[in-house]
């Protein structure tokens, strides 16, 4: 196999939105990779809380009675794929009974309806995101958007997925990297 067919896996990565992006869902976004493999690419993005959905919200909608207090909690835009179904990023605190996948040591998805079970009982995950929708990409498709300077790939840490406001993990995540936003530009180019 040569180097341009053997993929680099991204698991556990984070994507960071370059200016310029050519779909506006991901602007500014910071996608948490939680999956990635020649086959293709799924990821959440972890900055953009849902303005239309809240866990309290949610909770009613399933018919989960809350015994903890959920108000304050957001429910994220995890992506523009099925809006619909939902998945929880958290800490290695907690482990569904039903499945939860081990992205990383630190970062865990649980996509089952029993984490929100807990979640309302006070006795899910300590620390969490809530998304509804995902990120996902082809084969090759991913890299593609690699190769056209469309993201930038970090590292990922529970201090920049869970403790760093919204609105300034698109900047954290570049100075990960010593980027600055301002000097980004929209037009990307070769050396």
């Amino acid at each position: 196999m040569d180097a341009q067919s053997a993929s680099t896996d991204l698991t556990g990565k984070l994507l960071i939105a370059m200016p310029g992006m050519g779909d506006p869902r991901f602007a500014h976004s910071v996608v948490y990779l939680c999956a990635h493999s020649d086959e293709g690419a799924m990821g959440l993005i972890v900055n953009k809380p849902s303005g239309d959905v809240s866990m309290t919200m949610l909770l009613d909608q399933l018919s989960i009675e809350p015994s903890a207090d959920m108000s304050g909690q957001q429910v994220h835009f995890g992506g523009p794929v099925e809006m619909g179904r939902g998945f929880v990023l958290h800490s290695p605190d907690y482990e569904s009974v039903m499945t939860t996948l081990e992205v990383d040591p630190d970062i865990h998805m649980t996509a089952t309806l029993d984490v929100l079970e807990d979640i309302a009982r006070g006795q899910g995950p300590r620390e969490r995101l809530m998304m509804l929708g995902y990120a996902g990409w082809g084969a090759g498709q991913l890299e593609a958007e690699l190769a056209e300077n469309g993201w930038l790939v970090c590292d990922a840490s529970p201090d920049l997925v869970f403790r760093t406001s919204d609105d300034g993990k698109w900047q954290a995540a570049l100075a990960t990297l010593g980027v600055s936003a301002l000097t980004l530009s929209s037009e990307g180019g070769r050396a």
